[in-house]
């Protein structure tokens, strides 16, 4: 009994104050201050490449969950027909997966914070519902980085996304931006119109994260299909560092569940 009150009272708040201290490392990843200005967040240049192929390449600009920059050269294969394209100057797209996992990251350490130094804790199983509602938090931010949407060509062709370059993308490019573990990644696809006389049949393709060569869909009543389909992609170092943290507090978490229940089970089954 005397050990199950330490370990609620010393151990759980130790255990609470390494979990704060790993979030708050990995919430600060997901917005690096420019050195010395305090607020503003620092901007990243990243170069998108594939080995083995030059058929798109680009510089993305990241600054905290936007793409404040964005310049493409795309090879046509058809002609090899080089063709550039960039953000317009008053364009940024946010990336909704790096702003929701930064707020579920938050929301954990709001939780583990509303459990100060000075909270008794009465019993075990207020422990564990606590570690729960934390896990379940760094478990949303973990997904959101590593299972990025499943969207539609349709959903793909109607986004903001494509009204942001100069000059406009042409009507047979379509492209996706998106997070993938600790990778920016950029699909560009190139489409042909299907003609209504086609014998082919027409059969639309559903949501997916990635769509191949042959998928067909309708968008502004024209008939399309993937033709290519290229992807390029960077590795974003502090998304890596997020997810390593994401690891080993899920892992803490874990160790002092563990814990309380082995203390819980021997209180509920002790022998009188």
């Amino acid at each position: 009994e005397e050990e199950f009150k330490w370990l609620l009272q010393e151990e759980v708040h130790a255990a609470l104050k390494q979990l704060q201290d790993i979030l708050k490392e990995a919430s600060h990843r997901f917005t690096l201050p420019v050195s010395g200005s305090g607020g503003a967040v620092k901007q990243e240049n990243f170069v998108l490449s594939t080995l083995g192929t030059d058929q798109v390449k680009g510089v993305l600009t990241l600054q905290g969950d936007a793409l404040c920059q964005a310049d493409i050269n795309l090879k046509m294969p058809r002609n090899n027909q080089l063709l550039h394209f960039a953000f317009r100057e008053d364009k940024q797209w946010k990336l909704q997966q790096i702003q929701d996992a930064r707020n579920h990251v938050n929301q954990a350490i709001y939780l583990l914070t509303n459990r100060d130094v000075n909270y008794q804790f009465k019993t075990g199983s207020e422990v564990l519902k606590l570690m729960d509602a934390v896990m379940l938090q760094l478990s949303r931010a973990r997904n959101r980085l590593t299972t990025p949407a499943t969207l539609t060509l349709p959903e793909i062709a109607s986004s903001g996304l494509t009204k942001m370059f100069t000059p406009a993308l042409p009507p047979d490019i379509l492209v996706n931006f998106y997070i993938n573990l600790n990778k920016l990644c950029l699909t560009v696809y190139q489409l042909h119109v299907l003609q209504l006389s086609t014998t082919k049949n027409f059969k639309p393709a559903g949501g997916s994260i990635l769509h191949n060569p042959g998928a067909m869909f309708e968008f502004g009543n024209q008939r399309y299909e993937v033709s290519h389909v290229h992807k390029v992609e960077c590795v974003v170092p502090w998304l890596n560092d997020a997810l390593v943290f994401f690891t080993v507090s899920l892992q803490l978490c874990q160790q002092l569940k563990d814990k309380i229940s082995v203390f819980s089970s021997y209180w509920n089954y002790r022998p009188y």
